[in-house]
């Protein structure tokens, strides 16, 4: 395995040049299923993981959340981002230690970001989000973790574009190494981020069909791609769907598209234990 240390090397490296996808698993399973199709690096999911364990996104506690980004770290031999939420406090004293924690896990990078709750669409004050990031870097330090500063604005539905913009700016000149809007989606919305935050790069969130490709997002000067949640619902979306039509119609048709037992015990039976 490579160390901790080359992992995030690696990961610094992606975000020089080109552009690459960065899936979101939200277990060991689908995490090294991630690996073996050859993504470069993954990113944990908030939602998906709080969705595996029955629970809303946004329920998970801070303890739990770093025990699972440990275990995806811990999984595979690919640079793993963290998705930490808003860093689990608000003030910045108690982001820096808590971020601390997450560093500790091996990761070779962490988002942090500026809602304090999506379901009211929340913001954090801007001098406060700005103070925050800085935090984050300063507990950073000299691990070479990536830090993501997150611009929740338009996801929430509470900032316009220049709104969000003016964030991406103040959080880059905090110490962010990349910037990240979720929800924009408009290809001269995501050009004015990439220009607004440059040489900086930029990470844009496709989880549906929005009519782009990773060659669009190329062009447009993304360096990353990530798809949140999307991942994990597709998955829910099959099983809800045999669900129903097993409780609903006692019928099992759309088991017809199942993977065989055989290719997935096969497929994990080449993992040595990490134990």
């Amino acid at each position: 395995m490579p160390t901790i240390a080359e992992r995030r090397r690696l990961f610094r490296e992606l975000h020089r040049a080109g552009c690459f996808a960065i899936p979101n698993p939200w277990d060991v399973g689908t995490a090294r299923y991630l690996q073996q199709l050859g993504f470069k690096a993954i990113a944990t999911t908030s939602a998906g993981y709080a969705f595996s364990r029955g629970a809303p996104d946004g329920s998970v506690q801070r303890d739990d959340m770093l025990a699972h980004i440990k275990e995806l770290v811990e999984a595979t031999d690919l640079p793993v981002s963290a998705d930490f939420e808003d860093g689990y406090a608000p003030e910045p004293e108690a982001v820096a230690e808590n971020v601390r924690l997450c560093v500790a896990t091996g990761v070779a990078g962490l988002s942090i970001e500026d809602a304090i709750d999506h379901t009211q669409g929340r913001l954090y004050d801007f001098d406060l989000a700005v103070e925050r990031i800085q935090a984050a870097r300063e507990a950073i330090a000299e691990s070479d973790v990536i830090l993501v500063g997150r611009a929740e604005g338009i996801l929430v539905g509470r900032e316009s574009f220049d709104q969000v913009l003016k964030r991406l700016r103040a959080y880059s000149e905090a110490g962010a190494d990349c910037l990240y809007a979720p929800g924009v989606r408009e290809p001269q919305q995501i050009k004015s981020i990439v220009a607004a935050v440059a040489p900086k790069p930029v990470n844009l969130l496709i989880g549906g069909s929005i009519g782009l490709t990773m060659k669009d997002a190329q062009a447009l000067g993304v360096r990353r791609v990530s798809v949140g949640g999307a991942l994990a619902r597709t998955a829910w979306a099959g099983f809800i769907r045999a669900a129903k039509e097993l409780a609903e119609h006692g019928t099992f048709d759309s088991f017809a598209g199942a993977i065989p037992h055989a290719e997935l015990q096969g497929f994990f039976a080449t993992w040595p234990s990490r134990s």
